[in-house]
């Protein structure tokens, strides 16, 4: 019955140990600087700048979804796209703007597309009865 709380421990200790070997990609910090992020073939990521004197989050990810929309005018058939801004990664998708510490973890909803198309903080459109 002793050796139960003594393999719980172990498994617990293992468990830590491999979590600190998972690859965690960081985006760089350079205050204002807004980039695009390409992965590359080796599984390395390229980041071109985009814009520079950024005041926001919010106005590097406007930035990047306009950026998206003259690709996809130009026959581009990529619907999705990576940036950063200042430690953090921002993720363009079809439902809307993610945001997240890593580029291989966690996403959060930044910002949800109207039946429209356009970006608005969630919730701040309501239905109408």
């Amino acid at each position: 019955m002793r050796s139960l709380p003594v393999v719980a421990v172990s498994l617990f200790a293992v468990a830590m140990v491999l979590s600190g070997c998972d690859k965690r990609t960081s985006a760089p910090f350079e205050a204002g600087v807004c980039f695009h992020v390409v992965e590359q073939k080796d599984g390395t990521l390229k980041y071109n700048s985009v814009a520079s004197n950024v005041p926001s989050m919010e106005q590097c990810a406007a930035d990047l979804e306009g950026m998206r929309l003259r690709f996809l005018r130009l026959g581009s058939q990529n619907r999705e796209l990576t940036g950063a801004y200042q430690g953090k990664f921002i993720f363009v998708q079809k439902e809307g703007i993610y945001l997240g510490d890593t580029y291989e973890g966690s996403r959060f909803m930044s910002l949800v597309r109207t039946g429209d198309g356009r970006l608005a903080v969630p919730g701040a459109i309501r239905e109408i009865q």
